[in-house]
């Protein structure tokens, strides 16, 4: 199989591939797609690809329903860069804490002056500020950043509440949060929290959630921390609230042209995820998801299909992808599977079988059905 890879993918990553994947240039050739930031959402996919894994958390780069409806099963690696983006989380608060940028800025205007030793005593006090330990951390988002995220600043002595939806992420995740920490309803956060660090997807429903109506229910001075996604501060709101002090400091790793132009913004360079190891991490687990599913039929961490992971295969594999729910009608057809996997996505379907014989032609007679994969 040939294999695209849109942006420079980690060579290191790539050693997943086995010399049976060739990289190609060519997405008329591809039968997968290895993407970083590459805008894909108008990119037409021939009917060749089976698959598009994005290294890294963030999919808002790809079409994914137009994509599913193609029975094109796009994967991420949720986790691979978390160790990274909790540690830029971690910077962008002491930043916060103490003027550490305009202590360096004073220091490289004035390299200039022999007794800079000296009239340094006399201007630091311009730069003081707080410290961390004994703050109140408010973290929206408790999945695989926020929770490292909240491992730290539980050791730095902060006391950590969150806000998290989902109990299974809460589960999954609690070994890591301080023993101390609460889950707490979205206005408590507000209220409490002295930082406030966002670690959601962006979506509808989150998409512009801090806003003027959030800030009003926050303590004043709170240093906001957005190593998520821009679209996810409303920039109009976040510029009063830092004009009357609301919010001291806001560091963001998506600056845009409001941002990158406001006062009491600490901007980075989108570097969350940009650290030697991180971009391993994401380029070894999107390509081993790829080939679990070429060689497997595995679904792994898909963001448009369901998770179904039926081990390494034995025998015949048949994957059977589907728009609406035909999980019923299309298992019917596979009764004489010895292993069978399935599940909904949304309105999207799969069922992956372990099978002797496989009539494709009935499969892809049910409506409905995208792509019927036979793996031998």
């Amino acid at each position: 199989m040939k294999v695209l890879c849109l942006n420079k993918i980690s060579t290191v990553g790539l050693k997943a591939l086995s010399p049976s994947y060739q990289i190609t240039e060519d997405v008329n050739e591809a039968g997968a797609i290895l993407v970083r930031s590459a805008n894909m959402l108008e990119m037409e996919l021939p009917a060749n690809v089976l698959a598009v894994a994005r290294a890294g958390a963030g999919v808002n780069n790809i079409p994914l329903e137009a994509y599913a409806k193609k029975g094109v099963v796009v994967f991420n690696t949720p986790g691979a860069n978390a160790n990274a983006v909790k540690e830029l989380t971690i910077a962008g608060m002491l930043l916060a804490a103490r003027d550490i940028k305009g202590s360096m800025k004073w220091v490289e205007e004035n390299k200039g002056d022999e007794l800079i030793n000296k009239s340094m005593e006399k201007a630091k006090g311009a730069f003081a500020g707080t410290e961390i330990l004994g703050k109140t951390l408010g973290i929206i988002g408790c999945g695989a950043i926020g929770a490292l995220v909240a491992q730290a600043a539980g050791g730095l002595g902060m006391h950590v509440i969150g806000v998290e939806p989902s109990k299974a992420t809460i589960e999954r995740n609690k070994h890591l949060f301080p023993k101390d920490m609460e889950i707490v309803s979205n206005d408590e956060l507000y209220a409490r929290a002295d930082y406030i660090s966002v670690h959601v997807p962006l979506m509808d429903a989150t998409k512009g959630m801090l806003n003027k109506e959030v800030f009003a229910k926050c303590k004043d001075g709170v240093i906001v921390v957005n190593c998520a996604r821009d679209a996810i501060v409303n920039d109009d709101d976040m510029k009063e609230a830092l004009a009357s002090g609301k919010v001291r400091k806001y560091v963001t790793d998506f600056p845009n042209y409001k941002t990158a132009n406001m006062e009491g913004v600490i901007a980075i360079s989108h570097l969350g995820a940009s650290t030697e190891e991180a971009e391993d991490n994401c380029a070894a687990m999107a390509a081993s998801q790829v080939v679990d599913y070429v060689e497997n039929g595995n679904i792994i961490n898909s963001v448009n299909y369901p998770r179904i992971d039926l081990g390494k295969k034995e025998g015949t594999r048949v994957v059977v992808l589907f728009e609406g729910d035909h999980v019923e009608e299309v298992s019917k057809l596979l009764a004489g599977a010895s292993k069978v996997g399935s599940g909904m996505k949304g309105n999207f379907g799969a069922v992956v079988a372990e099978v002797k014989t496989v009539d494709e032609a009935k499969l892809k007679a049910v409506p409905g059905v995208t792509k019927v994969l036979v793996i031998k």
